[in-house]
C-alpha cells in the first residue's frame, strides 16, 4: 500500500504562564516557540487552495498557527487568552490543541502527529491513533 508523509515546521511567538506553578515559569513570560507536524496518508487529497488530488495536505493549512493572532494564529497573543477551557499553555497542551484544531481541517483518513519546543532542547509531542 503507498504511503506519504509530510513535514512542516514553523515559529510563532508568545506570551504565557503556567498556572500554580511553583517558579519562574509561573509569571508571565514569552517563548519563541517551533512547532513541527507530520502528516501521513495512503492517498493525496485536494486542498481549499488545490482543486485536484495532488497532496498529502496543504502546508497552508497545517502552518495556521503562524498566522498573527487576529487572524486566527497563534502568533504575538497571551496563549492563557487564547486557548479555550480545558488547554493550559504548556508544550504538551499547546501540541494537542494545534493538533486538534488541525485535525478538524483535515481530510479524514490523514494521521497527524504535532511537536512543539518553547527551546531548542525540549520538545513535547502529541499525537491520537
Amino acid at each position: 500500500m503507498p504511503k506519504w508523509k509530510i513535514t512542516t515546521e514553523f515559529t510563532f511567538n508568545a506570551a504565557h504562564s503556567i498556572r500554580d506553578y511553583d517558579g519562574p515559569c509561573g509569571r508571565l513570560h514569552g517563548h519563541t516557540y517551533t512547532v513541527r507536524l507530520e502528516a501521513t496518508s495512503d492517498r493525496l487529497h485536494a486542498s481549499e487552495y488545490c482543486p485536484h488530488a495532488a497532496m498529502v495536505a496543504d502546508f497552508r493549512t497545517l502552518k495556521w498557527a503562524k498566522r498573527d493572532v487576529l487572524k486566527g494564529g497563534l502568533d504575538h497573543c497571551n496563549l492563557n487568552e487564547v486557548l479555550p477551557e480545558g488547554y493550559e499553555s504548556t508544550s504538551e497542551m499547546i501540541a494537542q490543541y494545534i493538533y486538534d484544531k488541525t485535525k478538524k481541517t483535515l481530510p479524514e483518513g490523514i494521521k497527524l502527529k504535532v511537536a512543539v519546543s518553547e527551546s531548542p532542547n525540549s520538545w513535547a509531542e502529541y499525537e491520537d491513533d
